[in-house]
């Protein structure tokens, strides 16, 4: 091949090219003349490094408040990783077993993740600064993370999501508007002493519940469990993915969240307030709230059980539990 000579391939991808863009009205060689006069892309333009670097904005000069910080932070990007898995396991118009387990693996991945790293915050902070930099951040509390609340609306019916003690008066079939008003979470963000909602609890219902609302009519028909009876109800990877899931954002999660929260506001005989007045010792506890994204997985045994992970050697083995 001569030294002027252009390669083949490269002319095929041209025509590729070519067909591609004459499809939609545009003209090729003026997108070819962007990639000749664009720069090269660099790695920390790409992930946006310097925007990414100028998020964490303390409150006060306890330097251990920028772990805070940033571990929150990258709790809300995982997150997010775990919501574009659970969109994709709604919004994919042909659904195979290869694909939904494949989506729910990458799921309980970062969920693993999530519960591991709640040493950062136990292990990882000064617990005298912490006790003194908290007092700073009223009314904001953990709570108030929306995605959290639209990972479980995701993931199962409205109605999984009512406290238990109100489920048989809030039926499956009532209309959204009574099952929202009796979410499991709402009477978490409560006053110890009065029972009236926080200041915490009010600023995130004027913020959210709107879009709460919105994600569960989007859902009502094609969320996680949906998606689950209507074409896998027998399948034994798919139900040990769902188990898994279930047991690590419902138990182990919570969990470990606990344990955290203890660890800073656990003082003796007292619990301390958390920063957004949250009674978290009775909302934290999986056995109080008796969450199940998929409570036909699970046997009148392990229901009764809900939240014993952490007293039993090995916690993972109710995730495989036949």
């Amino acid at each position: 091949m001569a030294d002027n000579a252009v390669d083949p391939s490269l002319l095929e991808q041209l025509k590729k090219l070519q067909a591609k863009y004459n499809v939609m009205g545009q003209d090729l060689s003026s997108y070819l003349d962007g990639l000749l006069y664009s720069d090269y892309l660099t790695y920390w333009d790409y992930i946006h490094l310097d925007t990414l670097l100028s998020l964490q904005t303390p409150k006060t000069h306890f330097a251990d408040e920028k772990v805070f910080i940033v571990y929150h932070q990258i709790t809300e990007l995982y997150f997010n990783l775990i919501l574009h898995e659970l969109e994709q396991l709604a919004n994919r118009e042909t659904v195979d077993e290869t694909f939904f387990v494949a989506r729910l693996k990458r799921v309980n991945r970062y969920f693993h993740q999530l519960k591991e790293s709640f040493s950062i915050m136990v292990e990882g902070m000064e617990k005298e600064q912490f006790l003194k930099f908290r007092m700073s951040l009223l009314p904001a509390s953990g709570f108030q993370s929306a995605q959290y609340r639209l990972i479980e609306i995701c993931s199962t019916d409205m109605i999984n999501l009512v406290n238990v003690s109100e489920r048989e008066a809030v039926n499956e079939y009532s209309d959204i508007d009574s099952q929202l008003e009796k979410l499991y979470w709402r009477s978490g963000a409560t006053e110890l002493a009065t029972g009236k909602k926080t200041l915490t609890l009010q600023q995130f219902e004027e913020k959210y519940m709107a879009w709460f609302k919105s994600t569960g009519m989007k859902f009502r028909d094609k969320n996680v469990r949906k998606r689950y009876l209507k074409y896998f109800p027998h399948s034994p990877e798919v139900i040990s993915a769902l188990r898994e899931f279930d047991t690590l954002a419902n138990v182990l999660w919570p969990l470990a969240h606990l344990k955290a929260a203890g660890h800073y506001l656990h003082k003796n005989t007292e619990d301390i307030k958390a920063t957004g007045g949250t009674n978290w010792q009775k909302f934290l506890p999986p056995r109080f709230q008796k969450i199940m994204f998929f409570p036909e997985l699970w046997s009148p045994e392990e229901k009764d059980d809900w939240g014993k992970a952490a007293f039993v050697s090995n916690p993972m083995e109710l995730i495989h539990k036949p």
